[in-house]
């Protein structure tokens, strides 16, 4: 079959090499990376096709996206067929389809799970659309999928919008996840007596019910990076947790682990919380606390730095043991650096909630 891959960045170059391993052509145009793409520009990769089209669009969800439909519609003739296998919005696939579909034009949503390991071990495919152009479309989506039975790698999930709904879903789910093996490595790591954090995880990768490709990726983050030592906690989300989130009010579902997961993601990119401002100041206010300034370390709680070697080491690099405790208030939220007496710089945050192997 011949397919034209729009977009090749680290997912759509990885799928088309997939793709082109299965035995199929494929046309791969990019406007950015001029060295990857098989074709200068849009009309010439429709013109390197042959009719009826099947086309792939690979790029950031939103606007990109909505350009390149909008140019495709007035490139493509009725039969032809466009496939969006980004983030997209749900809710952007009726839109699209109806865009598309006034030209005679079918239109699937994908979702698309597999990251940069999706090349060697496939990629995990979520569609909506009318049956006969998901059947159309199924030797790409066999030759992209995992090997073994179709139906553990591949669900035609609904009608337009269902596959990226799907998707959003499982990042949804996918945000939990994380969350609760970052919060498991942060207590092992804050607890004296266990001596061999990354052990404990690995010992978890078989024959335990917690098992999962996260928690192995997990494992291999804290061997490239033992401690995770010098990992930024500032953790982006790319949407689809938040229209999760969206929809779970819409539709009355409690969502309590997804919201707590995608607000912890909000939390590590504040250089100091506001929020958590207010509520000192109010404890000093109505219980007559003191309320520490942030240029005094606040080390009350020794167990929110990681260990190194048996010894609580500040990320620093200070042993937390020699650290001079200076104020009576709770812990922090172990956010941006920490400042001595003197206005001397002497350790930088501990790690948040959260914190784990990203960027």
């Amino acid at each position: 079959m011949q397919l034209g891959m729009i977009g090749l960045g680290k997912m759509g170059k990885n799928m088309r090499d997939r793709i082109r391993g299965a035995g199929h052509d494929v046309v791969g145009y990019d406007s950015f990376k001029a060295e990857d793409r098989d074709v200068a520009d849009l009309p010439a990769l429709i013109a390197a096709l042959s009719t009826p089209r099947t086309l792939w669009i690979m790029v950031p969800a939103g606007d990109p996206t909505r350009s390149t439909v909008d140019q495709l519609a007035d490139l493509l003739d009725p039969q032809d067929l466009v496939i969006d296998g980004g983030n997209s919005y749900f809710k952007d696939d009726q839109s699209n389809a109806g865009k598309l579909g006034a030209k005679g034009i079918a239109y699937l949503d994908c979702g698309v799970s597999g990251g940069v390991w999706g090349l060697e071990n496939g990629y995990g495919l979520m569609v909506g659309g009318a049956a006969d152009s998901v059947a159309r479309a199924m030797p790409i989506f066999d030759a992209l999928r995992p090997q073994g039975p179709r139906e553990e790698g591949f669900v035609h999930a609904g009608e337009v919008g269902a596959g990226h709904y799907a998707k959003m879903v499982h990042n949804g789910i996918e945000y939990g996840l994380m969350q609760a093996y970052a919060e498991g490595w942060e207590l092992l790591e804050a607890k004296d007596i266990v001596t061999d954090v990354h052990g404990c995880f690995q010992a978890w990768t078989r024959g335990t019910v917690v098992r999962s490709w996260l928690l192995d990726l997990l494992v291999k983050a804290l061997e490239e990076t033992p401690g995770l030592n010098g990992i930024s906690e500032f953790t982006t989300d790319s949407g689809e947790g938040r229209w999760t989130l969206m929809e779970a009010v819409d539709n009355a579902v409690p969502m309590p682990v997804l919201a707590a997961a995608l607000f912890a993601r909000f939390s590590s990119r504040q250089e100091n919380s506001p929020a958590m401002q207010a509520v000192a100041a109010l404890r000093g206010q109505f219980g007559g606390h003191e309320v520490t300034k942030q240029n005094v370390l606040d080390d009350v709680n020794r167990a929110a730095h990681p260990k190194a070697h048996g010894k609580h080491i500040g990320p620093g690099g200070g042993d937390v043991e020699a650290m001079q405790r200076l104020a009576t208030a709770g812990p922090s939220s172990g956010t941006g650096a920490t400042v001595g007496e003197g206005g001397n710089e002497v350790a930088d945050a501990g790690p948040t909630s959260g914190s784990g192997p990203t960027r």
